[in-house]
């Protein structure tokens, strides 16, 4: 069954860590208008704060591009999250764009106010949403969502060590937000051995890679199309750089045209508790609010309990960060008076939403190592629409 589209991605390789202006520049480098940066940062009533300085440069003898954003008045010295927050939301942009902004800032905002002991609400607007911030963040999403990029693959950015200052006084590196946000978001951290001390990732930086990256591992097998190289501001003891590039575009009609990456290992939640008095329709609510909340998937299992009675163990997967709220549904629903929390570690292959054209239209798939399944909804879908069993469709489409 021929594919008729596939996802867009880039790859992101950063061997001295990674910062909103090196990103940009990156962006730049690649051949990004200015004007796909400033006319959404006008919109938003920014056009006469600030001054986009982009120059070819090198850094240790390798060229690139490098950016400065040259203020041209003050950030507001006490504007706070729920101010700045309300603002991103009216801002007069295309709904992807404003969802990615709010992604990044909701949570810087969330970072700091956990390292500061605040509710993210009460974060002072120059820890979040500086104007450099603002240009750095809005540029960049702007800049991906130019180029079409569904799917960002990354190296793991070094975060670099020793301390830096602060408008809180000195700080030891990983600075805390970037050290919360990598734990919360589970992002691996490469080693900073050997590089002279100082800040390689910064909380921006690292917060555009929570909301951006799908994938931390090597690229897939490709041929490189567009390729950007973003500066540092930095002097280090190699060249202090980012390279952002995508693939070559390919005729997408053969499966073997499409290489993904290998299967990458993430850590997972797993959360479990055994119950012998809920019955099944109070069950199957339960595994409905945690999958709401989240889960990546709830499922159970007849057991044998203590002194012989018949019980279900329920088992909950789920992303790290989601821990305490899907707690809370446990207490809410379940009679449970224990829950076993524990993190494992699993394989997984790169997969990504493709088109199948059948005779009965686009058909939504998932494809993985040159294997293709489609969607079980789809199948439903078909099934009920055109009169076929659902075993006449499935071998229909899955057909070479």
């Amino acid at each position: 069954m021929p594919l008729i589209n596939t996802n867009n991605w880039a790859y992101l390789d950063a061997p001295t860590g990674v910062a909103g202006d090196m990103l940009l520049a990156a962006l730049f480098d690649q051949g990004l208008s200015e004007e796909v940066v400033l006319e959404p940062l006008k919109s938003f009533g920014l056009g006469a704060a600030f001054r986009l300085q982009i120059c070819k440069s090198s850094s240790a003898g390798m060229r690139g591009t490098r950016l400065n954003v040259e203020l041209l008045e003050a950030s507001p010295p006490h504007r706070l999250w729920r101010d700045l927050r309300p603002q991103l939301e009216a801002a007069p942009w295309p709904d992807h764009l404003r969802a990615k902004v709010l992604a990044v800032f909701g949570l810087l905002a969330q970072a700091e106010g956990w390292v500061h002991g605040l509710p993210p609400e009460k974060v002072h607007f120059h820890e979040v949403g500086a104007i450099d911030a603002l240009v750095d963040v809005v540029g960049v999403c702007a800049g991906l969502l130019h180029f079409k990029v569904d799917h960002l693959f990354a190296s793991a950015p070094p975060a670099g060590h020793g301390e830096v200052i602060s408008a809180h006084g000195p700080l030891p590196v990983p600075v805390p937000a970037v050290l919360e946000i990598a734990k919360q978001r589970q992002i691996p951290l490469a080693s900073s051995a050997g590089f002279p001390a100082g800040e390689l990732t910064t909380p921006t930086g690292i917060a555009l890679l929570s909301v951006w990256v799908k994938q931390f591992c090597v690229p897939p097998a490709h041929i490189p199309g567009s390729v950007g190289i973003g500066l540092g501001q930095r002097t280090l003891d190699r060249p202090n750089l980012l390279r952002l590039w995508q693939p070559l575009k390919q005729d997408l009609s053969s499966q073997d045209s499409i290489n993904q990456p290998e299967a990458a290992s993430e850590t997972l939640l797993v959360q479990q508790c055994q119950v012998d008095d809920m019955d099944g329709e109070s069950i199957a609510f339960l595994q409905e609010q945690l999958r709401d909340a989240g889960a990546l998937e709830v499922f159970s299992q007849s057991i044998q309990m203590k002194k012989g009675r018949p019980g279900v163990l329920i088992t909950c997967l789920a992303r790290p960060d989601l821990a305490k709220e899907l707690r809370a549904i446990w207490w809410q629903h379940c009679s449970s008076l224990g829950l076993r929390e524990r993190l494992e570690p699993r394989w997984v292959l790169s997969r990504e939403s493709v088109c199948l054209d059948s005779p009965w239209g686009p058909v939504l798939a998932k494809q993985a190592q040159g294997r293709v399944k489609v969607e079980a909804d789809e199948l439903a879908r078909l099934a009920r629409a055109h009169g076929l069993s659902w075993h006449e469709l499935r071998a229909a489409l899955t057909a070479p």
